[in-house]
C-alpha cells in the first residue's frame, strides 16, 4: 500500500478485466483515478467499484482516439485533483483478416485506436505532467502482436509495433523533462477463457475453425514455459511498478509479463514435456473482476468441464 500515494492518474480503457483491474490497483496504492472509457457504463461501474473498497476514482466519457477528447479528460482530471502524474493507455480495437482481405477502414481504425490514441495519451498527459511539475510515468499495455507477425493480423500487429516503437520514441523525446515512458507487453489473457474462449473450452461439439490464423486454447497453454496464462492482475502488478519510484530509472522498456512466451527458443514446444490439458486448467480457474477472485470458472458456467 501507499507505493503511489499523493499522485494522480488516468486510465484509458476500462471494463472489470485488465483496465479496471489497473485502475483498482492504483487506486490501492494510493492513487486518485480517473476512468476513462468511451462506453460511460463501463467506466462508472469501475469507479463504482474503487470507490467501494474505500479508495478515490473519478470516470470521464470519451474517445481515446479523438484529440479534444483526451484533452477534455486530461483537463478534467487536473481540474479535480490538481496535478498529474501517471498516464496508462490501454485503449484500441482489433480487426482481423487476411492481407488480402484487409480493408482500409478497418486498417485506419486499428491505427487510430492504438497508435494514434497512444500519441494522444502520451502528448496531453505529458503536457500536463510539465505544467504540474511532475516527474510523471507513461505506461502503455501492448500485445506479443507487437513483436511478432501473425497470421490474420496485419492490422492489429502494425498498429501494435508502431505503438511499441513509439513508446520508446517518447520515451527519448520526454527523458530531459524526467518523463518516463514504458510497455506492458501480455499474451492471450486467462480471462478470455470466460469470455472469448467459452465454447471451445466448453462445447463438446466444438471444431477448431479452417481459417489459417486460429490457434486452439490448448495449442496457446502448451508454448507457456510457466504452464499459465497471464491474468489481469500481473498486468497490474507490473503497472503500478512501472507508476512507482521504484522504477524512477527505467524508460523506453518493455515489460514482457507472458509466462516466458517471447524468451523462450521458438522450436521448443513445454507442453511437451510437461502437459496439462486446457480443459484441467479451465477447471481451476478463478473468474476475477478488478483483480479479486469470483467464483471458480466451472462454477460460473453452471456446467461441467469435459476432459480433452
Amino acid at each position: 500500500m501507499d507505493r503511489l500515494k499523493n499522485k494522480v492518474a488516468i486510465v484509458f480503457g476500462a471494463g472489470p478485466n485488465i483496465g479496471g483491474t489497473i485502475a483498482h490497483f492504483l487506486a490501492r496504492e494510493g492513487a486518485s483515478v480517473c476512468v476513462s472509457d468511451v462506453k460511460a457504463e463501463a467506466a462508472e461501474e469501475t469507479v463504482a467499484f474503487i470507490r467501494g473498497e474505500g479508495w478515490e476514482a473519478m470516470s470521464v466519457v470519451g474517445n481515446a482516439r479523438i484529440d479534444a477528447d483526451v484533452k477534455r479528460i486530461v483537463d478534467a482530471t487536473v481540474e479535480q485533483y490538481g496535478r498529474l502524474d501517471i498516464v496508462v493507455n490501454m485503449a484500441g480495437r482489433v480487426h482481423w483478416d487476411d492481407v488480402l482481405g484487409m480493408q482500409t477502414d478497418d486498417w485506419d481504425d486499428s491505427v487510430a485506436s492504438f497508435a494514434t490514441a497512444g500519441l494522444l495519451a502520451t502528448q496531453h498527459g505529458a503536457r500536463a505532467m510539465l505544467a504540474c511539475g511532475a516527474h510523471g510515468s507513461i505506461i502503455h499495455i501492448m500485445s506479443t502482436a507487437a513483436h511478432f507477425g501473425e497470421a490474420d493480423g496485419a492490422s492489429y500487429c502494425a498498429a501494435k509495433a508502431g505503438l511499441l516503437n513509439f513508446a520508446r520514441s517518447a520515451a527519448m523525446d520526454l527523458a530531459h523533462h524526467g518523463i518516463r515512458v514504458n510497455t506492458v507487453t501480455p499474451c492471450s489473457m486467462e480471462h478470455q477463457l470466460w469470455t472469448t474462449m467459452r465454447d471451445e473450452m466448453f462445447d463438446p461439439a466444438w471444431q477448431q475453425p479452417a481459417r489459417r490464423g486460429f490457434y486452439s486454447r490448448q495449442e496457446y497453454l502448451d508454448q507457456l514455459p510457466l504452464r499459465r496464462f497471464p491474468r489481469a492482475a500481473d498486468l497490474a502488478w507490473a503497472t503500478v511498478f512501472l507508476a512507482s519510484d521504484e522504477s524512477s530509472c527505467m524508460t523506453g522498456s518493455d515489460m514482457a509479463v507472458d509466462a516466458g512466451l517471447r524468451h523462450k527458443y521458438p522450436t521448443w514446444t513445454p507442453g511437451k514435456h510437461d502437459p496439462l490439458a486446457i480443459n484441467d486448467y479451465a477447471r481451476a480457474t478463478r473468474v476475477t473482476r478488478y483483480g479479486v477472485e469470483q467464483e471458480l470458472l466451472t462454477e460460473l458456467l453452471g456446467q461441467p468441464v469435459e476432459r480433452s
